[in-house]
């Protein structure tokens, strides 16, 4: 996972005004689980990266910047 992609997630997340808690509440995961991600120690499961998408109403290559 490269910076680009955490600084995107840790973001759109700050953009969207809402701590790690209430994303993970918004998605069912833990807090823990967010902050893994952003900091790049866990590197999201299929359907982890798919509910981060809806969240944020894009694609997962949009959120991840994955593509050209």
């Amino acid at each position: 996972m490269s910076d680009e992609v955490v600084n995107t997630l840790a973001q759109w997340r700050s953009d969207a005004g809402l701590s790690q808690q209430d994303l993970a509440d918004a998605i069912g995961v833990s807090r823990k689980t967010i902050s893994t991600i952003e900091r790049r120690k866990f590197t999201p499961s299929v359907q982890i990266a798919l509910k981060l998408a809806r969240h944020f109403g894009c694609g997962v290559d949009d959120l991840f910047m994955l593509g050209d």
